[in-house]
């Protein structure tokens, strides 16, 4: 039983990863998390207002089921099968961002001062976050996907647009951290 409380070894987690992928493949789905926002909009009523969100969304009802998956997965994985919360990375990380404020880095998942209710509080992690979540928001309708979508989904199809965009999400991850995370934090 201890080998499922370990993180899983690539040669385990890849091909499960590529099952599915051409599972979905055979049967003519492609994957893709952030469309699914799309999906929620139209349900909600959003294709009265917009064109874009005008489309048979009952088709979709198999991604929502993913999402619904992930949701419940990634919660039995974190509090249920994972010993430790912690992501192990370079005490070299862990000490630059402990310089820039961050003392839970290496100690915890998602750095708490993000992420703890009490970040709510503060008016500068509540920019950050909304400015984030437009900027991904946009970024991933743009693109025509989200990293999960374009990265698994699209390069496993040969997608050249997909490897335009994974192109474009590793510099825009360097411009982030080599650039402006400096600067914000």
């Amino acid at each position: 039983m201890e080998w499922i409380l370990e993180p899983w070894p690539w040669y385990v987690a890849g091909p499960l990863i590529a099952g599915i992928m051409f599972l979905l493949l055979f049967t003519g789905k492609n994957f893709g998390m952030s469309s699914n926002l799309r999906t929620m909009c139209t349900i909600g009523g959003a294709d009265k207002v917009a064109d874009f969100f005008d489309f048979n969304w009952k088709s979709q009802k198999w991604n929502l089921v993913v999402v619904l998956g992930a949701i419940i997965g990634g919660f039995i994985g974190a509090n249920l099968l994972s010993t430790s919360t912690a992501v192990d990375i370079n005490p070299d990380t862990v000490e630059i961002l402990e310089g820039y404020g961050f003392e839970s880095a290496g100690e915890a998942y998602l750095p708490a001062e993000l992420f703890e209710l009490e970040a709510l509080t503060d008016p500068k992690a509540i920019i950050i976050l909304l400015i984030g979540g437009i900027l991904i928001g946009f970024g991933a309708r743009y693109a025509g996907g989200c990293t999960s979508g374009h990265a698994i989904s699209g390069l496993s199809n040969l997608q050249l647009p997909s490897l335009i965009a994974v192109t474009g999400f590793f510099i825009g991850g360097l411009v982030m951290v080599h650039l402006l995370y400096p600067l914000i934090f």
